[in-house]
Formats: structure tokens, sequence, C-alpha cells
């Protein structure tokens, strides 16, 4: 199996790579990025462990996009870790298509993800399988929302809850992601009814597993509201709430974004380098977060009959939350795992099996855990 991963070099592209590189199914491995000195350095790391199998580095630039045809061509399966996904995700997929290869990203952006939907008929029509979004939230959080549904007669509610600390990533693309998920109107899906709610709103207190504990949540900009609606049928309501585990930072972006800071591209750029610098001191301002993430999905409906509410959860470190699932996801895609073509995300039927994928992360140490009770 040959394959590609863009942005291979970076915090969470690297983690895919690093999974990928220990594979014996995995025969040639492309580590595509922007910063190729940096790829070149991890090819070399991974060159024992890859042995008589080819590992290589590419340079790339999403900004040229005859770069990414170019370095997609000839492969089995392209995955993607190029962000900010708001920006990039359209454009990587349109290659895909060009290149016509198979596709997998972690793209967390919800109007990206909305944009490559679009594309579906396109995918579908040369037979090519685009799955966007499988890393921690979207992706692992997809999964679990289909595994829950699986396991009802009849799905109600869905409500997906996010932990991350500033400490467990600081890539660049990681503080504009965040910037743009706390700006503006963000899509809810509820009672029926795709809604739009103001991003930092809602505040609420959610449980996560230890050692995260308790963390304000908020109403945040992801994709989960608009893609499970659309592929898990009969649900009423889904919600989407995010929070980091430092919760001046978590005031400080609603502050930032209610003045106006970050309402156009430009500003968000601009913003999200100069908060990139000042991080280390903004991290010192109020306690320090526990530098680890977690996901909860909670999922309610009924099961002969009866009330149910099923929660999963988990909990590592970020890197590791989004690198691994779309390694998993690749290799998925590669060895025909995976039956549905067009574009779609992991919940969709004929996409992620849920046991399977729970299965492989169990294999890596990635634990999920889950309780079941009457409402």
């Amino acid at each position: 199996m040959k394959v590609a991963v863009f942005g291979g070099a970076g915090d969470m592209g690297s983690r895919a790579v690093r999974d990928l590189a220990r594979q014996p199914q995995v025969t040639k491995l492309t580590i595509a990025d922007v910063n190729l000195s940096g790829a070149q350095k991890l090819a070399e790391e991974l060159r024992p462990v890859m042995g008589a199998r080819q590992i290589q580095a590419v340079a790339v630039d999403a900004n040229h996009p005859a770069t990414l045809v170019q370095a997609m061509r000839g492969q089995d399966v392209v995955a993607s870790a190029v962000g900010p996904f708001y920006r990039y995700e359209k454009t990587m997929v349109e290659a895909a298509l060009e290149a016509g290869v198979n596709y997998v990203s972690i793209c967390d952006d919800y109007d990206a993800a909305q944009q490559v939907l679009a594309l579906d008929s396109q995918a579908r029509s040369r037979g090519l399988k685009v799955l966007t979004g499988l890393g921690w939230t979207p992706g692992l959080s997809n999964v679990l929302a289909r595994k829950g549904a699986n396991e009802l007669d009849e799905v109600d509610e869905i409500n997906v809850y996010w932990a991350g600390s500033s400490a467990d990533s600081k890539g660049f693309a990681v503080v504009l992601h965040t910037i743009h998920i706390f700006t503006g109107q963000v899509p809810s899906f509820q009672e029926g009814k795709e809604i739009k709610v103001a991003a930092g709103s809602g505040r609420r207190r959610v449980q996560f597993l230890p050692p995260l504990g308790e963390v304000s949540m908020f109403h945040l900009g992801h994709p989960e509201p608009v893609t499970i609606p659309r592929f898990i049928r009969g649900v009423k309501t889904v919600t989407l709430m995010g929070g980091l585990t430092e919760e001046f930072l978590n005031n400080l972006a609603i502050v930032i974004t209610r003045l106006g800071l970050t309402n156009t591209p430009g500003k968000k750029q601009a913003l999200g380098r100069l908060i990139k610098r000042l991080l280390p001191w903004l991290e010192k301002i109020g306690p320090s977060g526990t530098p680890m993430s977690g996901i909860r999905v909670d999922v309610k409906g009924k099961k002969d009959g009866r009330p149910q509410h099923l929660v999963y959860q988990a909990v590592d470190h970020m890197n590791n939350l989004t690198g691994v699932p779309l390694a998993i996801g690749v290799l998925m895609l590669g060895q025909g795992q995976v039956e549905r073509t067009g574009v779609f995300a992991p919940e969709a039927e004929g996409a992620i099996d849920p046991d399977a994928f729970i299965a492989a992360l169990a294999e890596r140490g990635i634990s999920v855990h889950n309780t079941r009770g009457l409402e």
C-alpha cells in the first residue's frame, strides 16, 4: 500500500506517520509538507523502522495545488493534516479528485465540511472515497456516535463534548482553529432543524474521565452538528460543545471574538500569529491546564421501548487522539474496509465500522470507556 500524509511533519500528521511506518502493509510512505526539512528529518528517523520498505519526504504547498496533485498521483491513499481546514480542506479534496486517489483527513472546521460534502457527486462519479473529519473531534466523536446509534432502536439526541489543553498542542493550525471555532454564529441541530447559535455561548460544566475532571463547555463551530444528522437517520438533536481546561483562555477567546478581532480571514491570521508568540506567557496568567485531551459522546434514545442514555469517553494526548484515528482510517481505506464512495463523514453507513475502529485504537493503547443507564 502506497500512502502519502500531507502535513506529515506537523504535530498531528507526524503522529499518523509514526503509526503508519510501523504497519507492514504500508510498502511506501511519503511525508508531504511545506516544511521540507522537518519532513526529511522525520523520514530519516523512521527509515530504520521501515526497513526495506520505502520512505521519502517531498515538498508541497497547499497554496499551490499543482504541487498537491503531483505528490498524490500514484498513491493508494492520501491523508491530510493540513490546517487550518477552513482554508485548505476543499483545495486538498479537489486535488485528490484530480489525482484520482482515495482521501482521508482530520478536517475539524464545519464550513470546510460543508464545502467538501458538496463535492459528493463528483467523487462518486469517479468511484473515489473521500472521508472527511477522521481525527479526534470530529472523527472519534463520530465513530462513537455511530456506535451508540447501532446499539439503539431509536436515536433521539447525540451530544458531543471535547476538552483540550493549550499545553497539549501548540501548533499554529490549532491556534487558528481555536480562534475560528469561537467566532460568530455556528451550526447546531436541535429539534430536527439546523440552527445557528453564538459561538462561546451556553456555558456548562461537564464531567470527563480523569485526569481532566469537570471542564467548562461552550457551543463551538465543529462539523458534528452538520454531518451526524445527515448520516444517522432519525436523530432529532445533535450538539457540539467544547472548551479548554485553562478557563481563562476560554474567556479570552470569547472576549477577543466579541470585540470583532477575528471576523475576517486576515484578522484571524494576524491574531493567530500574535497568540502563538504570546502563548507561553498567557499560560502563566492562570492555573495551568492538564496537558491531556478528552472526548465524551452522550447518545440518548430507546431500546426495546425503554429510554437509554449511553456515554462513551476517552482521554489521551491530543496528537494520539487525532493522529492515530487518521492512521487507522488510512489503513481501512487501503485495505478495502470502507465500502462507501463519495464524500462522507466517519459515521456514514458503509464508512467506518465502529467496533473494528475501537479495537484498532485499543491495540495502540487508546481505551474507549462506556457506560449505560436508564433515563
